[in-house]
Parts: structure tokens; C-alpha cells; sequence
């Protein structure tokens, strides 16, 4: 019997908690796939397997539950190195560039990962993809003030753009007090170059494009598990 997609994100998420080591400072990422390796470090800690780390929480949800599962937390005020950073992403094409930010923390998820000095990470299969974009809308986090002006600039570019909302009906509101427009493009040929049009754009706080940040990919799959890391061209054979 094939294992489930959850299944799957929780053998990503474990494999790279192996490479969590006594004394480091950890990101913890947010999103479905990066809450097992949460759970994880909080049972390790507990078990005793693992000491004397110190979390760097990406959303307020993520800080909640590591405080819940008694993990140590600090900031990047305090530590502003982070050692290896563990969070999951929505798409991830072959150079191992990324969109994240399905879950509306991408402003703090890409904080910390410029943060850190690895980050790693973790998906299951169906999140590979040949172009960014063929499967995933780009999230784009605008300041309130004048959020709807931004929508025919990002259309500019080519997105069809929708604002995300919450179930009943009102704007999604970030930890940051901003709102998020899904930006479908289709198939980006070239993400860096979409990047830099999103970052010169005032009212635009951040986007969900994570072009060269990545280090390692921990892909999960029927037929095991897949360390795929920057910088090895045949990292997907």
C-alpha cells in the first residue's frame, strides 16, 4: 500500500531533522509539511535526543505550538544567524527555486530564510514542478493602504490576480497586518526576473518567489526519500 500524502510530508519533515545539531539556533517553518519537523524537534527535545537548540517561530501559529510542545524560542533580534531552517514550500522547479507562502506567513518564512545559513526544504512529490507557476499562483503580500492599486500593476505583468480571503468573506490578514493577492502568471520562465518587478514595486511588502534561497530539497515519494541540494545539476535523476 502507497503512503498517503501526509504520510509523505511527515518522512520529509523527519529526514531533515536529522540535521538539526545540539547548540543551533533552528527556523521553524510554517505550513503542513514543516509542522511534522516542529513535532518532531518538541519530541526529541523531550525524549532527550536532542538539547540546547533555540527556535526561530515564522508565523505567530508556528510560535503558539512550539511554546505549547515546550521548545525554546528566541528572535532574530537576539539571534540573527539562524544554523538551518526547515519549512516547506508549494512549488519547487528544478533549479530548486521556490514559491512558498500558500499559508500566508511568506513575509516572515522569507525573513528567516535570508536569515539562515542553510535552509532546508521539505516536501512531498506532487510539489515538483518543471516551470514555477504551472501548478501554483504567486502569493503577494501588499500594505493595505492602496492594496487595490497594486492589482493593475501585478496585471501589468501578466497575473490574474484575486484577493485571498477568509471564509466569510473578509480580506486575509497577515501576521504583519497586511493583505495577500494570489497572482496566477502560469509558467514563469524567468522567476529572478519576476522577483526584481515585484521588489521595485512600492506597496508590495513581499512576494512568495524564493529565488535562490533554498539549499536543500527533502522530496518524499512512494519510492523513498530524495536529498536534493543546490548546486548539483543532476540533483533530480
Amino acid at each position: 500500500m502507497s503512503p498517503d500524502t501526509a504520510d509523505l510530508k511527515q518522512q520529509a519533515a523527519w529526514y531533515a531533522v536529522q540535521f538539526v545539531e545540539v547548540g543551533m539556533v533552528v527556523g521553524l517553518g510554517h505550513g503542513s509539511t514543516a509542522i511534522h519537523a516542529v513535532r518532531r524537534i518538541a519530541q526529541m527535545l523531550q525524549d532527550g535526543a536532542l538539547t540546547d537548540i533555540l527556535g526561530v517561530p515564522c508565523s505567530l501559529q508556528i510560535e503558539e505550538e512550539a511554546r505549547r510542545l515546550g521548545i525554546p524560542l528566541t528572535t532574530l533580534e537576539k539571534h540573527p544567524v539562524v544554523d538551518l531552517t526547515i519549512d516547506g514550500a508549494d512549488e519547487v522547479d528544478p533549479n530548486l527555486d521556490l514559491i512558498k507562502g500558500g499559508g500566508g506567513a511568506l513575509l516572515r518564512e522569507k525573513i528567516v530564510a535570508q536569515a539562515s545559513q542553510r535552509e532546508i526544504i521539505v516536501v512531498d512529490v506532487s510539489k515538483l514542478s518543471p516551470a514555477l507557476g504551472t501548478r501554483w499562483s504567486v502569493p503577494v503580500e501588499v500594505a493595505p493602504f492602496g492594496w487595490r492599486s497594486q492589482i493593475a500593476y501585478l496585471e501589468s505583468l501578466g497575473a490574474t490576480v484575486a484577493l485571498r480571503e477568509e471564509a466569510d468573506a473578509t480580506p486575509f490578514i497577515t501576521d504583519q497586518g497586511n493583505m495577500i493577492l494570489h497572482c496566477n502568471f502560469g509558467p514563469i520562465s524567468a522567476p529572478s526576473r519576476l522577483a526584481a518587478k515585484l521588489n521595485e514595486r512600492a506597496g508590495i511588502v513581499e512576494h512568495g518567489l524564493f529565488v535562490g534561497l533554498a539549499t536543500d530539497v527533502i522530496v518524499a515519494s512512494a519510492e523513498g526519500i530524495s536529498h536534493l541540494k543546490r548546486g548539483e545539476s543532476d540533483a533530480r535523476n
